[in-house]
């Protein structure tokens, strides 16, 4: 009759509740307080001698005596010592969940049955909250333990097993030597992807007429989480026979919890109905698995398979449980030493790159000669300090600014956060996030908690793979409905993993942690020095301001002497002097009115670092109208007209010190206006919304521009004319002036938290520089610091 499976059902299962034991052994479970027996599977008469009815309620020293109870409590306390877990419990919620190895001990006890017969057990114990739990396997005639026969294939296992060097060649040695000691017709080696993922075999040791499996992929669903729990938890399980008739327990349901006992820790416990399936599908009558931890997390199986039923020894089982343990150790060791090797490579591809860094430059680790991404074998990196980002890799990831900014607080700072499956993290598609321009792998570090942080991303590296069986169809139908699909090569199924890079590997984050720190040092002693620096050149600002102001209004005064005494010569000496005099003594005048209107701009521009000032909301357009008020005379002299293309914005400003700037500009934009051919002269000035750095949220601010269309001003001489004093062209052409202006309206605008900057040639807004006049021209840039006012 056929039956639909339910693969959920089967992730669901209690597998540590089912209630029952493989019927070839007997449990006893009784209270540590009393020793008062609490639960007993059914076939203790069979087994036992005993049967359970006349068991449960009674001491359980009425079956083992007192002394071979006080040896079986002894060996749990003595694994407890070991450590191994305090109680051997685990939490139902969670379906078998531990927080490590169960504590467990193997004893010989023999019990005598009602017609006098003494049996020889193998009786494993272990705890259950309050309970010890008696697992009772009878000895066979001819199963006596000689130590001294089965220690030397022990110890040559082992010694084969030290010799190998990496992870496969370990997998390997370890197959063959468990196979010599179990007789399994089949054994491999199996490690899991991740804690959840899929596992491949990577290992192989197979009797004659079996087909391989070496290489193959098996799907997640194979086993479930909560079976995952349970190998973590104990190092071997052993099926007997798939064909077995479980044995329930009595009571089914304990007093207090109304759930079978926990038999998360048990050698006996009963299998699941949908592993027995499983197992029946590829030909398995008898099985054992032995657990490969790291770091206390499952990493791994070695898998056993027998064509017929196998019953092992408790020192069977004991050697291939250590042996678990020292091939766990053995691979732990073997990854130790390969990221030993690579972290001292790493370290020293990060002292070289350090070295070539120079302590004030940290932006130069992205430069396309520093080798950043290649240290972690990364296709780029990215630093984000405060605004700035900087990156190299190319192309940078599309959406890779977007994801860091989601994913900074991720983790604590200075910790690496990192993943080679970035779209599944972020519940994405391989075609999605290719979409998206999501990178496959990405490996960051915070630095602060203001979003300064350090990256490397990884380019999708598909990864071809063979599975015993479709992952995305785990279940088909079949002669008996819907079943577990059998598993083998006869059965491959090709198909090519996505969405993910090149693992990260434990030396990598190491090293990225490592240049973390350095970094941090770096950009802390930059900190320190930079307020050092700011705290110096704040103090010598204030000196030079004091230092022109003081020397501005200081020597104004013999200047006016000097002025005054030469005024004073030619007025009373005029007559008696020769014309060369006369005319040295004008030039001296003229001089000191030079120099003294020189002194009164220099009185300004100090004036300017001391003054401060009064932001208010501005109309933009009223302030050129007073800037007009004072310069129309020489614009109009001059036939200039001032041309607004549209109405200008609000701003904050300090109106004076903006009617100065816009002053300045106008003027200075009118002496090179050129004529465009009508006798017109115009000079432009119009507001655009720019992207400045210091606009709040985003918004952009507003940067104020006035074109003119003369003679224009050579790129590399743009920063020339913001300087004091500075002057293209000699003090007489062009309207003359001091050569102050441009470096008044610079410090102007900079007090305001703006910028300042010339284009050189500039078009004006209309395209048109007039008919057979008008040079490549000089637009003024400025911008005020402050975000554009509703």
């Amino acid at each position: 009759m056929s039956q639909e499976f339910d693969l959920s059902q089967c992730v669901r299962e209690p597998i540590h509740l089912l209630g029952g034991v493989q019927s070839y052994g007997a449990l006893v479970a009784a209270r540590l307080h009393d020793a008062v027996v609490d639960t007993v599977s059914r076939n203790a008469g069979e087994v036992l001698g005993r049967a359970a009815e006349e068991l449960v309620g009674r001491p359980v020293t009425e079956l083992v005596g007192d002394e071979q109870w006080a040896l079986a409590r002894e060996s749990t306390e003595a694994a407890d010592l070991s450590g191994g877990s305090s109680d051997g419990s685990s939490d139902g919620a969670s379906e078998g969940s531990s927080d490590g190895p169960a504590a467990s001990g193997v004893l010989s006890l023999s019990l005598e049955s009602d017609d006098g017969r003494v049996r020889p057990f193998d009786v494993t114990v272990h705890r259950v909250a309050e309970l010890l739990v008696l697992e009772f396997e009878p000895r066979a005639a001819d199963g006596t333990f000689v130590f001294q026969n089965f220690y030397p294939r022990v110890r040559r296992a082992l010694h084969r097993l030290q010799g190998a060097t990496g992870v496969t060649e370990c997998c390997a040695a370890a197959v063959r030597e468990v196979q010599a000691l179990t007789g399994y017709d089949r054994v491999v080696a199996y490690r899991f992807d991740g804690a959840e993922g899929p596992g491949q075999v990577i290992a192989e040791v197979r009797n004659e007429g079996r087909e391989p499996w070496l290489g193959l992929w098996f799907p997640a669903s194979d086993i479930p989480p909560q079976a995952r729990r349970l190998y973590a938890r104990n190092w071997i399980r052993v099926i007997g026979d798939v064909d077995d008739a479980t044995v329930g327990l009595l009571p089914e349901l304990r007093e207090g919890t109304g759930e079978p006992l926990d038999l998360s820790g048990s050698i006996l416990r009963t299998v699941s109905g949908y592993h027995l399936e499983y197992l029946r599908n590829i030909g398995v009558a008898s099985s054992m698995s032995v657990s490969l931890l790291h770091d206390g997390e499952l990493w791994g199986l070695i898998a056993c398979h027998g064509d017929e039923p196998r019953r092992l020894t408790p020192e069977v089982r004991a050697a291939c449980e250590f042996f678990g343990i020292a091939l766990s150790l053995q691979l732990a060791a073997v990854a130790e030493r390969e990221q030993a090797d690579e972290l001292s490579g790493r370290r020293r591809a990060l002292a070289a790159l350090l070295a070539r860094l120079s302590s004030q430059e940290p932006d130069a680790l992205l430069r396309p000669s520093s080798e950043l991404a290649e240290l972690l074998r990364a296709d780029g990196a990215l630093l984000v300090r405060g605004t700035e980002v900087t990156a190299t890799g190319d192309p940078v990831p599309a959406a890779l600014t977007g994801l860091l900014e989601r994913l900074a607080g991720a983790g604590p700072v200075g910790e690496v956060w990192s993943s080679d499956r970035l779209p599944e993290a972020l519940g994405l598609d391989a075609a999605e996030a290719e979409a998206q321009g999501v990178p496959a792998g990405l490996l960051f570090l915070p630095f602060n908690r203001d979003g300064d942080l350090l990256a490397w991303w990884r380019r999708e590296q598909p990864a071809p793979r063979e599975w015993a069986a479709d992952p995305a169809r785990p279940v088909r139908t079949g002669p008996g409905g819907e079943r577990l699909t059998p598993r083998g090569s006869a059965a491959v199924h090709r198909a090519t993993v996505r969405g993910r890079s090149a693992p990260w590997s434990p030396a990598q984050r190491v090293v990225a942690g490592e240049l973390w720190r350095e970094m941090s040092g770096l950009l802390s002693r930059q900190m320190v020095e930079l307020e050092a620096r700011n705290t110096e050149l704040a103090r010598t600002n204030e000196d030079l301001d004091s230092f022109a102001h003081a020397a501005a209004h200081d020597l104004k005064e013999p200047l006016r002497g000097i002025s005054n005494a030469a005024a004073f010569i030619v007025e009373d000496a005029g007559a008696v002097l020769d014309a060369t005099s006369l005319r040295r003594l004008t030039t001296v005048r003229r001089l000191a009115e030079r120099m003294d209107g020189l002194l009164d701009s220099l009185l300004h521009f100090s004036l300017l670092g001391q003054v401060g000032l009064e932001r208010e909301e501005l109309s933009l357009d009223e302030v050129v109208d007073d800037a007009l008020l004072v310069a129309g005379d020489r614009l109009e002299e001059q036939g200039v007209t001032v041309v607004r293309p549209a109405p200008l914005p609000r701003v904050r400003a300090d109106r004076e010190r903006l009617r100065e700037v816009l002053e300045n500009l106008l003027v200075n934009a009118a002496k090179y206006a050129a004529d465009e051919g009508s006798g017109e002269r115009r000079v432009w000035v119009e507001a655009v919304p720019v992207a400045e750095p210091g606009g709040e949220d985003g918004r952009p601010v507003t940067a104020v521009v006035v074109r003119d269309n003369g003679i224009g001003i050579p790129p590399g001489q743009h920063e020339d004319v913001l300087q004091l004093f500075r002057r293209l062209h000699r003090r007489e052409e062009r309207g003359g002036g001091s050569g102050v202006g441009l470096a008044v309206v610079k410090r102007i605008v900079e007090r305001h938290g703006g910028r300042l900057w010339l284009e050189s040639p500039a078009v004006a807004p209309d395209g048109d520089r007039g008919p057979g006049g008008g040079g490549p021209g000089t637009a003024v840039w400025f911008t005020l610091g402050a975000p554009d006012t509703p």
